[in-house]
């Protein structure tokens, strides 16, 4: 029976917000140019596999700005939940099925009948 665990509402909302926000970045990413700089496109085909880019108008300062402002609350969402108080209490493997377990709550407490 796999183990439950009481994490507080902080940790829970900070986990819950480093998803929202790596979802946006991922999105916000596929949404962009494949380059920053503007950059002529390209084919290559002397690889293991052939390569090809469009020519890529590059990233207007908004566009690298809002990826600078997701990444910078990534990270510091990343190290909230990385090192927060809750984890001193937990030990050992517990601790890393916890950390595991945590990353699947999406919000919600989870169910001990879950794996």
């Amino acid at each position: 029976m796999a183990a439950t665990y009481d994490f507080p509402s902080d940790l829970l909302a900070g986990q819950e917000e480093l998803h929202q926000v790596r979802t946006e970045l991922s999105a916000l990413l596929k949404r962009l140019p494949w380059s920053v700089e503007p950059l002529d496109g390209f084919s290559d085909d002397n690889g293991w596999r052939k390569v090809e880019r469009p020519a890529s108008p590059g990233w207007t300062e908004d566009e690298q700005a809002e990826v600078e402002k997701l990444r910078q609350r990534e990270h510091e969402l990343a190290v909230f939940v990385s090192t927060h108080r809750y984890w001193a209490a937990v030990t050992g493997s517990d601790r890393i099925h916890a950390r595991s377990r945590l990353k699947h709550t999406h919000g919600d407490v989870p169910e001990s009948d879950d794996e």
